[in-house]
């Protein structure tokens, strides 16, 4: 599907209103007109029988999927994931590194950051930039993030990886109680980088100290941080109280009990989460024993997890974690556009070409069903994945 397209009779979900039986047209890649009525002129005509759209979805946490994994430091890798993402709706994501050797971090920053330099396969989910996951967190909380190379924040080390990236890391985890976290964070923020508070063992003053100083995201809430008590509310409390944080969740009730992501997202409320899913190379393919890291992983079931039990990431989908929050919260439409889509790109900086459907912005578009779940995937006016036969 090339050329000019018109989407009608579809809910069309802008971040101003919810239009039924409304029309888009699509040229060049871009949304070029939103209206009440058919536009006409395009080269193909897409009935959507009712059906909504709504923003390509973003993932800013993402590892791998497919049998690929961004430590791979291959274009290959990234070509892999970029390629099966769209089945679940994403069409923009965060290439995601681990805890691992300063050389091999080094390697994964700049294949990310070369595969960037050149123009990017069409039809495909596009890496936006990098989310440098760890080396700068607890010893305390690792989770399955190797602990012999996990080490104190470094601005140099940090600037150098930068710098190899092309300068597109766009987010970095780290823990902010660590000695020398807190000018990380104030120069990382001043670089326009988001800081983001995660594997963290912070008290709540730590965290408030830490926001302060320019820390405005959670990584994968509930994972890996100190939990919330009525005499030290640690990160999970400051996450729930704190209006500059946006918040990560892993919703595949694994990682999470649906109890859980209902009383985040009581205190989050749309306006303040992000649906991620922090997935591994395992997503998409078959139970068994994968690698992250260099450590084995073995997945079964929805869950991915090493040896000794602690959990690996996630095999979920965003496409998944949608609809478990339509199952489990009174999430509706617009939520939904904010949280997969509207928030992500607002926190990266990128809302004036991603996550709304409004004209000028890049033709991003995923068609979904009464239960939210994917038809159809459009990633810069290039159908990318179409899931009508599969629903016939």
């Amino acid at each position: 599907m090339a050329g000019s397209i018109e989407w009608t009779n579809v809910t069309i979900v802008t971040p101003s209103e919810t239009i039924e039986n409304g029309s888009l047209h699509v040229q060049n890649g871009k949304i070029t007109a939103i209206a009440r009525q058919p536009i006409g002129g395009a080269d193909v005509t897409i009935d959507g029988k009712g059906k909504i759209l709504v923003p390509g979805f973003i993932d800013v946490h993402i590892h791998g999927a497919n049998g690929h994994d961004v430590m791979d430091a291959t274009e290959e890798a990234l070509h892999g994931m970029a390629s099966v993402l769209p089945q679940e709706g994403t069409t923009s994501f965060l290439a995601t590194t681990m805890t691992q050797s300063n050389e091999e971090i080094s390697n994964a920053v700049t294949n990310v950051g070369n595969y960037m330099k050149n123009e990017q396969a069409e039809g495909q989910a596009e890496v936006v930039g990098i989310h440098l996951e760890g080396p700068f967190i607890s010893k305390d909380k690792a989770g399955a993030q190797p602990l012999t190379h996990i080490a104190p924040p470094s601005i140099e080390l940090f600037d150098q990886w930068n710098q190899q990236s092309g300068d597109h890391i766009c987010l970095v985890t780290l823990a902010p109680e660590v000695k020398g976290a807190m000018d990380f964070i104030t120069h990382v923020s001043q670089k326009g980088i988001v800081a983001s508070i995660g594997h963290s063992d912070a008290t709540y003053d730590q965290v408030t100290e830490s926001v302060e100083a320019g820390a405005r995201h959670v990584t994968h809430l509930y994972n890996q941080m100190s939990g919330m008590h009525h005499r030290e509310p640690g990160v999970v409390g400051a996450a729930f109280l704190n209006n500059k944080l946006m918040v990560e969740m892993i919703v595949d009730h694994v990682h999470a009990r649906p109890e859980s992501v209902q009383l985040a997202y009581h205190h989050t409320k749309a306006d303040r989460t992000i649906l991620i899913t922090d997935a591994m190379r395992a997503k998409c393919l078959p139970e068994g024993a994968y690698d992250l890291g260099g450590q084995q992983v073995h997945v079964k079931g929805k869950e991915a997890r090493l040896s000794d039990g602690t959990l690996a990431g996630s095999i979920l989908t965003l496409e998944e974690a949608a609809a478990h929050m339509k199952e489990n919260t009174n999430l509706t439409i617009r939520d939904l556009a904010r949280i997969t889509s509207t928030n992500a790109a607002e926190q990266l900086g990128i809302d004036d070409r991603k996550g709304k459907l409004e004209e000028g912005k890049d033709a991003d578009l995923v068609l979904l069903d009464e239960d939210y779940r994917v038809v159809m995937t459009i990633c810069r006016g290039i159908l990318a994945y179409d899931g009508r036969e599969e629903t016939r």
